[in-house]
C-alpha cells in the first residue's frame, strides 16, 4: 500500500524533546515500513525516518532560531506539495490540527484519513467539519469523539510504542520517588502531583517542558512548591533519558484536569514496568487497567489512598499489559485494517 503521512511542522519526527503527536507519527510510519508498505513522510527536514522524507520546511518550527516565522504559511506550502503528489498515494493520512488540510482535498476526501491528536470540543470545530465532505476520521480514544460525535468516524485506534524502546527496570530503587512527566501547565496539574507526593511522604521528580503559555502558571503556582528536597524539578528530558527516569520511579502521577484525548505518558511508564495514578478524565479509563497498570481516581483523597496499593503492583504485569495493548506493531496493524476499509468503501462508491 502506498501511504502518505503528513505531520505537523512544530517538531521534527521524532521530536528531539517534547512532542507527543510527532512521536506517534514516527512510531507509526516506522512500523508501517517494517510491515512492507511504501510510506512517504511529509515533515520538517530535520526528521529521521525509514520512509521517504519530503521536507515541509528545512527544520522544525520550535527549534528554528530565526525570530520571524509563519506557522500557517509553512503548513500551507507543505499541503500544496502533498496535493501535487496526491496521485502517488493510495491513502493520505493527516495528523494536523483543526482541519487545515480540508480545503485542499475536499474533492478526494474518500482517499484521506485524519487522526486528530488533540481535544475536539472547541466550539468552531463541528461547524467547520459540516462545511466539507465527510472526511474519514480515526480517533485515538472513544472519549475523544464526544466533541465531534457526528463525524465520519472510521475507527478508534489507541496509540502504541515500539516494544523495545524502553527496557523495564524491575528492581526496587534505593530511594523510591514518584514521577511527573509532561508539560507544566494548568491542564496537567503538577500542583496536584506535588500535593499527592507530599501527603504520601514520597519524593516527587518533575520532568517537564515549560511552554511560553505556561510560564505564568509555573512561576506563580508550581515554582514556590519546588524545594529541591522533597520536590525536584528535573526539566525537559530527551527520549533517551525517559527509561531511567520512569523505570526507577515507584509510580507516575498523571493528575490531569482536562479531557485528555489519550495520554502518552502512562503507556511510556507501562513500557518501563511503572504503574500510574491518573485522574478520571478523558481517555484515561480506556488506557489504564484498574488495579493492574495503575489506578484511575476521582479526588485528591482517592489519589493519596491509592499510593500504597500502587507500590504493591506487579511491575512485570504492568510491562506485559503494555506489550499486549500498546505496541507500535498493534497500532500499525490496526491502521492498515482501517486503510483497507477506507479503500474498499471508496472502490464500492465508484462502482455504484
Amino acid at each position: 500500500m502506498r501511504i502518505a503521512h503528513v505531520a505537523p511542522l512544530y517538531e521534527s519526527v521524532p521530536p528531539r524533546l517534547y512532542g507527543g503527536t510527532e512521536r506517534i507519527v514516527s512510531y507509526l510510519t516506522e512500523a508501517l515500513v517494517d510491515l512492507g508498505h511504501e510510506v512517504t513522510l511529509f515533515a520538517s527536514g530535520d526528521s529521521r525516518t525509514s520512509a521517504k522524507l519530503v521536507p515541509g520546511r528545512e527544520c522544525a518550527l520550535r527549534l528554528d532560531p530565526r525570530p520571524k516565522k509563519s506557522e500557517v504559511a509553512a503548513h500551507l506550502a507543505m499541503l500544496a506539495e502533498v496535493r501535487e503528489r496526491a496521485d502517488q498515494f493510495d491513502v493520505m493520512h493527516f495528523h494536523l490540527s483543526h482541519f487545515l488540510h480540508f480545503p485542499f482535498f475536499q474533492d478526494m476526501a474518500e482517499r484521506t484519513v485524519t487522526t486528530p491528536h488533540g481535544r475536539l470540543d472547541y466550539v468552531d470545530l463541528a461547524p467547520a467539519y459540516r462545511r466539507f465532505p465527510p472526511f474519514p476520521m480515526i480517533s485515538i480514544s472513544h472519549s475523544q469523539r464526544a466533541g465531534l460525535a457526528d463525524a465520519n468516524w472510521l475507527a478508534t485506534i489507541l496509540h502504541g510504542l515500539p516494544v523495545d524502546i524502553y527496557q523495564p527496570i524491575f528492581e526496587e530503587a534505593e530511594e523510591p520517588y514518584l514521577a511527573f512527566l509532561g508539560r507544566l501547565s494548568r491542564d496537567k496539574r503538577p500542583d496536584r502531583a506535588i500535593e499527592i507526593a507530599r501527603r504520601s511522604g514520597l519524593r516527587l521528580k518533575l520532568a517537564a517542558k515549560i511552554g511560553d503559555d505556561d510560564r505564568a502558571f509555573f512561576h506563580e503556582v508550581v515554582e514556590p512548591l519546588i524545594d529541591g528536597d522533597h520536590v525536584d524539578f528535573v526539566g525537559e528530558i530527551a527520549e533517551d533519558e525517559k527509561a531511567e527516569f520512569l523505570g526507577n520511579a515507584a509510580g507516575l502521577l498523571f493528575p490531569i484536569d482536562w479531557p485528555e484525548p489519550f495520554g502518552l505518558a502512562p503507556i511510556e511508564a507501562m513500557a518501563c514496568g511503572t504503574p500510574s495514578i491518573a485522574w478520571n478524565c478523558g481517555a484515561l479509563p480506556e488506557v489504564i487497567d484498574q488495579g493492574v497498570t495503575g489506578f484511575v481516581v476521582n479526588s485528591m483523597d482517592d489519589a493519596v489512598a491509592a499510593v500504597p496499593a500502587l507500590l504493591q503492583l506487579d511491575r512485570r504485569k504492568v510491562r506485559a499489559a503494555f506489550e499486549k495493548r500498546f505496541s507500535a506493531q498493534r497500532m500499525a496493524r490496526d491502521y492498515v485494517a482501517a486503510y483497507a476499509r477506507l479503500l474498499a468503501g471508496s472502490a464500492e462508491a465508484k462502482a455504484s
